[in-house]
């Protein structure tokens, strides 16, 4: 292929601006080229939270938003998920202590479904029937939450940290604890009407 060519390709590609969802302020998330915007249908651009809020202690969450809508020169995004940065996951554990995790699928309000991963890391060792007893605060909290709010609300809570804190609040009751967190998220199905 002659270099000719290939620079004939890259000039007929025009760059959109990938925009977050107006939930997370409608941010400019960065640009992609294409040379046809059907393209980018689809794609998916992966961020820090720290590049949405300006937050510096924010900068261990990794979103990632999916290109679902092109307006323009504006490539609109839907929230697709979010998890702790490796390195901050391995910085939070600690030998003689107990990690408890627990991995449940929920459907929001108004029908989205998402995969839900909450971490919970305690001060000392605990036994096994207080870590069941901490999976089952998490489980009781993020369904109910899930099942009160929609999507964008609850989107809000798992990365900002609102249902951590309230499983928190509930489960240091049980036994003492050091960090508490939602690591990931997914979105495994959005409402059919939401397709159409």
């Amino acid at each position: 292929m002659s270099s000719r060519r290939v620079r004939d390709k890259w000039r007929s590609k025009e760059w959109y601006t990938v925009v977050s969802p107006e939930y997370f302020g409608g941010v400019e998330l960065g640009s992609i080229p294409a040379d046809d915007p059907s393209k980018l249908m689809g794609r998916t651009v992966e961020v820090t939270l720290y590049d949405i809020t300006g937050d510096f202690s924010h900068q261990h969450l990794k979103l990632n938003f999916q290109v679902n809508k092109v307006d323009g020169k504006r490539a609109m995004t839907i929230f697709k998920g979010h998890e702790y940065s490796r390195d901050y996951l391995r910085s939070l554990v600690r030998r003689r202590t107990s990690y408890v995790d627990g991995i449940f699928n929920v459907t929001t309000k108004d029908g989205y479904k998402l995969r839900v991963a909450a971490c919970g890391f305690t001060l000392t060792r605990i036994k096994t029937s207080q870590q069941r007893a901490i999976r089952k605060i998490m489980k009781e909290i993020i369904e109910k939450r899930a099942s009160e709010l929609n999507f964008h609300q609850f989107v809000h809570e798992i990365v900002l940290g609102k249902i951590a804190s309230d499983i928190y609040n509930e489960a240091k009751k049980i036994a003492p604890l050091r960090h508490v967190g939602i690591r990931k998220s997914k979105l495994l199905a959005v409402p059919a009407a939401e397709n159409a």
